[in-house]
């Protein structure tokens, strides 16, 4: 196809948010989905009585595959997208290997629905945020209840002196550390990975977009840094510092910045208790309590998993079989939280590189975009997002050694929003040429198809 059978006129093919709207999946339908994405991060069936019997998650899914199911048409082309391709190949590889794995039954009886339910979210946002007006509410729906669940606690903290969970120190004392809100159901660990989640997307957004929304910002970080120590999440702690890292790099002025993290570290150090500052501290060794042995057990439970997948190294043992398995072989349920050994323990080998590779075509996506970004410029709140979404990749890489990660939403979440963004980004730069406009109905009426031939994909 040629450059000029590209530049089409804006009034025939795009809106004015840089997509079709000819083709946009129905608005009743992008509620819902919004309203999956309510319903699931804030557990309303855990705040709202009766609610939680009409299975709502459930209950919306459906309506929201039935929909898109009738709305097919405007979707063909859609699977060629490689990082859609790559999960796609993922699918593929669990059906086939299921008969081979070692525990076939539990993959389908007690964890199929799990993995299913986290895909959803990568379908979902694929398929139905598709202007960059729905990119941005998706965005704003998305942190807002991150802060939320960042919040909540945190104020029952403050004015009820809630915890929510606790760690053993040793002789029979308990360090309280935060956790999720009574009607969440997260651990203080989870609760730090939504914080340093919300992080990079405050910074990026907020920071560049006035005046106003930098005083929210600065208004917001505060109380958010002051919850991530509560938590005493360790895990979290090191993908803050990831965070940091590329706000570092990316920043003109690297001396400010490291005089702001030398006060906001000396202001943290003062309000933490001596068992925060302790388990912290077991980062480095420093540890005088059981915080070090926990420490140093994560670590050799992270050796024994990687040593369990190689039990069955071709094809694993089976879709969230970890503990299963580490309870038969090992003789302890207790998993290490890690990512890479689930993918090797349930996946092996075969389906462990399959998932990586699933991982390297999103950040292949976001380093396109950078790419384009450079060569041909793009508007601010482009290139803070592709910055902010390059940081929570990275950020999510290291998290995911403290984290699982197969059957959680968030990897797909993630890369359904970046196949979303790198295709707004592909339509914002077809640039309108009316002396060479050709009529819409000479390409193929589907702009998932259309952007195939864009360019040279990744």
């Amino acid at each position: 196809m040629s450059n000029a059978a590209l530049k089409l006129s804006s009034a025939d093919y795009f809106d004015e948010q840089g997509a079709s709207a000819r083709f946009q999946a129905s608005s009743f339908t992008f509620g819902l989905f919004i309203f999956y994405l309510i319903d699931f991060f804030l557990h309303l069936s855990q705040r709202i009585p009766g609610y939680g019997l009409l299975r709502p998650t459930l209950l919306l899914a459906l309506i929201i595959a039935i929909s898109l199911f009738i709305q097919r048409e405007k979707f063909r082309g859609w699977s060629k997208d490689p990082i859609v391709a790559s999960l796609f190949v993922l699918l593929i590889y669990l059906a086939v290997s299921l008969p081979l794995v070692e525990w076939p039954g539990s993959v389908v009886k007690n964890n199929l629905s799990d993995f299913i339910k986290a895909i959803t979210f990568f379908f979902f946002t694929v398929l139905l945020v598709d202007s960059d007006r729905r990119l941005k509410i998706f965005l704003l729906v998305f942190i807002g209840c991150q802060l939320i669940r960042v919040f909540e606690p945190l104020f029952l903290n403050l004015t009820e002196g809630y915890w929510g969970s606790s760690t053993y120190l040793g002789g029979g004392e308990f360090s309280q550390r935060l956790s999720g809100a009574p009607s969440d159901v997260i651990n203080p660990n989870e609760l730090g990975f939504v914080i340093v989640t919300a992080i990079p997307f405050l910074h990026y957004l907020l920071w560049s977009s006035g005046p106003k929304a930098r005083l929210l910002y600065l208004l917001l970080m505060p109380p958010i840094l002051y919850a991530l120590i509560l938590t005493q999440s360790r895990g979290a702690f090191l993908a803050l510092l990831v965070v940091a890292f590329f706000v570092f790099k990316e920043s003109s002025r690297k001396f400010s910045l490291i005089v702001i993290a030398v006060l906001v570290a000396m202001a943290g150090w003062q309000v933490m208790t001596d068992e925060q500052k302790d388990r912290y501290l077991s980062l480095v060794g420093q540890s005088e309590t059981s915080n070090a042995t926990s420490a140093e057990g994560r670590l050799e439970g992270l050796m024994k998993e990687f040593s369990l997948g190689l039990e069955r190294p071709a094809v694993g043992h089976g879709l969230g079989t970890t503990p299963e398995a580490k309870t038969h072989i090992l003789g302890r349920r207790q998993a290490s939280h890690n990512l890479y050994a689930e993918l090797l323990v349930e996946l092996g080998l075969i389906g462990m590189f399959i998932f990586l590779r699933f991982l390297f075509k999103v950040y292949k996506g976001l380093a396109e975009n950078n790419k384009r970004i450079a060569e041909h410029g793009s508007n601010t709140f482009y290139v803070n997002l592709n910055k902010a979404m390059t940081a929570v990749f990275w950020m999510y890489a290291v998290y995911s050694l403290n984290y699982w990660g197969l059957s959680q939403y968030y990897w797909y979440l993630f890369a359904g929003a970046v196949v979303v963004f790198h295709r707004l980004m592909q339509l914002n730069l077809v640039v309108p040429e009316t002396s060479e406009a050709t009529p819409v109905r000479t390409l193929r009426k589907n702009r998932f198809s259309n952007l195939v031939d864009l360019s040279g994909r990744r």
